[in-house]
Parts: C-alpha cells; sequence; structure tokens
C-alpha cells in the first residue's frame, strides 16, 4: 500500500513538473524574417534588441536574398520577407495581398580590389565595365591590368538595384556569381584586379569603394539623390500585421532604432530622404509637407 502512495505521488510530481515546463515554452513566441541579405543586418540587430527588451520574444533572421524573401512571404512560410525590391518589381510576385513596410534606404557602392589605383568612374563607364566592353583599367586611366567581375547572383536585390541604377538596357557579362555580400567582399579584398559593389553597411577597410561621377558614396548624398545608387529596405507582410509581427515592425520604426541603429550601420532613416523612388524607378522630391 506505501509503495502505491509513493509511486502515485511521484506520478504526480512528474505530471506537474512537465505541466510547468510546457507552459514555459508556451510562453515563448518567435517570428521568422527572411530575404535581403542588405536588410539583413539591420533586421537581426533591431532583433536583438526587440529581444532583450522582451525576452520571451525571439526573431529569427535569415538571408537568401531579395527574391526567397518574396516567394516566402507571398506563401505565408515566413512572417516577414525582406527586400530591396519593391515586390511589384519581381516577376512572379503577385504584390496584390503583400503590405509593404519601408524601413530604409540605402547605397549599393562599387568596390574594388585595393591595388586598383582609379579612384572614380562615370556611370557610363561603370555600365561598360559591368557590360564588358571596358575589360583593362587602363581604358579609364588605370594600370594595364585585366578587370575581374565579381556579381552578385540573379535573384538578388543588391544585383537588381544596381542593375536598374547603373545598367539600364545594358545586360551584365557572363562572370563570376556569389550569393553572399561578405563572399564577394572577401573575393574582390583577394583578387587583383576586380570589381564588384556592395550595400553600405558591408563596406568595411579591406575592399575600396569607388566614386562615381566624382560624387563619394556618403550618407548625404544618398539622402539628396546625389548618389544614383540605392534603394529602399522593405519588409514585406502577407496582409496587415498583428501580434508580435507588428509590435517588431513598429519598433522597428522607433526614433531609437531610425536615429541610432540604422545610421551606425550605415542606412539612411526614411524621414531623412529628401528624394523618392517610385516602382516604375522615377525619382522625385519629398514633400516637406507634414515632415
Amino acid at each position: 500500500m506505501k509503495k502505491r502512495i509513493v509511486a502515485l505521488f511521484v506520478l504526480l510530481f512528474s505530471a506537474v513538473f512537465v505541466l510547468t515546463g510546457c507552459k514555459g515554452s508556451q510562453g515563448q513566441q518567435t517570428i521568422t524574417a527572411v530575404g535581403s541579405s542588405a536588410a539583413q543586418p539591420l533586421v537581426e540587430l533591431a532583433g536583438e534588441e526587440f529581444t532583450q527588451n522582451n525576452p520571451n520574444q525571439f526573431v529569427n533572421v535569415q538571408g537568401g536574398g531579395t527574391g526567397t524573401g518574396l516567394s516566402q512571404i507571398q506563401q505565408g512560410a515566413v512572417d516577414i520577407g525582406d527586400s530591396d525590391l519593391f515586390a511589384e518589381q519581381k516577376s512572379g510576385i503577385d504584390s496584390s495581398k503583400l503590405i509593404d513596410h519601408r524601413i530604409c534606404a540605402v547605397g549599393m557602392v562599387p568596390v574594388v580590389n585595393k591595388n586598383v589605383s582609379v579612384d572614380t568612374l562615370t556611370l557610363k563607364q561603370l555600365r561598360q565595365i559591368f557590360s564588358g566592353e571596358i575589360t583593362n583599367w587602363k581604358q579609364v586611366g588605370g594600370e594595364d591590368l585585366p578587370i575581374t567581375i565579381i556579381n552578385r547572383a540573379d535573384g538578388s536585390g543588391t544585383r537588381a538595384a544596381f542593375q536598374a541604377d547603373v545598367m539600364g538596357n545594358a545586360q551584365f557579362v557572363r562572370a563570376q556569381e556569389q550569393d553572399s555580400s561578405g563572399m564577394v567582399r572577401q573575393i574582390v579584398d583577394n583578387t587583383k584586379g576586380s570589381i564588384s559593389y556592395l550595400a553600405m553597411p558591408y563596406l568595411n577597410n579591406t575592399v575600396k569603394t569607388m566614386k562615381i561621377d566624382n560624387v563619394e558614396p556618403t550618407i548625404e548624398n544618398i539622402q539628396n539623390n546625389k548618389w544614383k545608387i540605392w534603394s529602399y529596405e522593405h519588409l514585406y507582410t502577407n496582409g496587415e500585421p498583428t501580434g508580435m509581427t507588428k509590435e517588431f515592425l513598429d519598433y522597428i520604426m522607433t526614433t531609437h532604432i531610425q536615429n541610432n541603429v540604422v545610421k551606425k550601420l550605415r542606412y539612411v532613416p526614411i524621414k531623412e530622404m529628401k528624394f523618392q523612388k517610385d516602382t516604375k524607378g522615377n525619382v522625385t522630391p519629398v514633400s516637406q509637407e507634414g515632415k
């Protein structure tokens, strides 16, 4: 009889312990944001700070590129799809049910190996390099050195933004392609005569940035549209966001994140942009009313 009582007590204690553990795990919430590598540093850092303020809420951030972000959010497979493009600009995406949350602007910057002596190119020369018309640095005032192009892979929003603002109707010449911004930077660092392009948050002293028409890629020049190669960072939701997804999107737009995290990572806060782009790439001044 005593053994039965003890066994029953152990069973009841175990049940209470298991139920208590389940309750703790049920109190945790996770949302997933997938897509643009250009947006990834900002979403990751904002997600970390969001979790510090909300210990039971976690933001799972993954890359994969704009194409992946838009296709995943369209399928409802994730909570947020990160994109460097308007959904309307991506083939195969039905934008009618997607809600656009523009969180900042970002510059795309040509980068070269540090041994390249050229400091500035015209926009036309940049286009001619990536289309294969210019193949040696001596053609643009540099030394006799073949140009090695490192392109981003098809489906990259950074590539699509660069193509829209630089290439126009010209096509990229066939070249090595990379999915990762970090890998692009590493290859340019290790390859003499190489050129590629990166979103500003990925710039560091391992590569050399290139001026375009003698304009430097700075935050101020992006704000004023003197630097022409830039895009928005979009966080898309499938329908109006609710719950934790809405809380996180609201948090990204707070003054703290916009004035600190956004600027620290070299993005441009939306409210500080003096020019705007539409889905067709048209650039117009931002109305000062209500700003």
